[in-house]
């Protein structure tokens, strides 16, 4: 089947070539209503379709970000692409989406892909893996944010929740429910700055109260083994911590359900408090307590700030913090 091009838009809508074109951008102001109409008629009547690379060629944008995230179908990865496709279909952007399974060679891909689709801009939760590759596109002026996860060596636009003060917060409501032997559960965090955010505002506040840190209470946990210490270990006594607290919804529902299977008891036996909000809480027996993030907003600022730096040059690197919210439930008992 035979493409129709604007040329045949033009000739069916008895217009010049070059009144098509500037229909399609937008420029509308020196053309009569009728000849709108008859242009839009055109186009309805042939099903004509603009190529969105031709046009990027001449008008040097194509009115499209990508965006790049490590897990589709996380809870608060949805809620930060909402907001961003959200303020995008505002402001007229169409949104393209890569999910590359904690995979960094797909999300090189992913990069390269975009940049040859022309994006105007790229929104990216890296895996630290290509941070040579995001330099290099940042360099060449090419407008890109990150978000959610934040390396040294690495300075970009960036928009990320207050992970320091959320995690000084949390271990300081634990302290004053009486709890000194707190078990910080963490993916590991060298090289990672704002997991490490996470782990100074637990020293922060341990500090503050002068309560002794404790090797054996920083345990650590990654996707494909689990806890690197059993749980039954990390909890048995004498030295056995009175709460944990976990830095991700996944290691959170890890230790539910070791502590489960353990015959232990949340909050009789040992209280629990995780960093990002659990889907359907409020179903659980012992609904827990969280470091509620806002990743919709994270969203929404990360497509604002893309935007601004695509519609203007030379803009410094900006940094947005994010406050995140303690909501107390029930996973998290006072000490006598």
């Amino acid at each position: 089947m035979k493409k129709t091009k604007i040329v045949d838009v033009a000739e069916h809508a008895g217009v010049s070539k070059s009144t098509v074109s500037q229909f399609l951008n937008g420029r509308l102001n020196y053309m009569s209503e009728q000849t709108r109409a008859r242009i839009e008629l055109a186009i309805k009547e042939l099903d004509y379709v603009p190529n969105p690379i031709a046009r990027s060629l001449k008008t040097d944008t194509t009115k499209t970000i990508g965006v790049i995230v490590r897990d589709l179908s996380g809870y608060d990865t949805s809620r930060v692409l909402r907001g961003i496709d959200d303020f995008c279909k505002e402001n007229n952007y169409d949104v393209l989406i890569y999910n590359t399974d904690f995979n960094e060679e797909i999300e090189a891909r992913a990069l390269h892909s975009l940049k040859r689709l022309r994006v105007d801009g790229i929104i990216i939760t890296s895996s630290g893996k290509n941070l040579d590759l995001i330099t290099q596109y940042t360099e060449s002026n090419l407008p890109l944010v990150q978000f959610q996860l934040e390396y040294p060596k690495c300075d970009t636009n960036i928009v990320i929740s207050d992970y320091r003060k959320a995690a000084f917060e949390a271990t300081e409501y634990l302290i004053k429910l009486g709890h000194k032997r707190i078990c910080f559960i963490t993916q590991e965090f060298e090289g990672i700055r704002s997991r490490d955010e996470r782990y100074q505002g637990y020293r922060e506040a341990l500090d503050k109260y002068a309560i002794n840190k404790e090797a054996q209470l920083i345990q650590y946990w990654d996707r494909t083994n689990g806890f690197d210490v059993p749980l039954s270990e990390i909890i048995a006594p004498p030295c056995a911590p009175t709460a944990i607290f976990s830095q991700h919804l996944a290691i959170t529902i890890d230790v539910i359900k070791g502590i489960k299977d353990l015959n232990v008891e949340i909050p009789n036996d040992i209280s629990l408090l995780g960093f990002d909000e659990i889907p359907m809480v409020e179903h659980f027996k012992v609904p827990i307590t969280v470091i509620k993030q806002n990743p919709y907003k994270v969203g929404l600022e990360s497509a604002k700030l893309l935007l601004e730096n695509i519609s203007k040059v030379a803009q410094p690197i900006q940094k947005i913090t994010i406050e995140c919210e303690l909501i107390e439930r029930d996973s998290c008992a006072k000490l006598n």
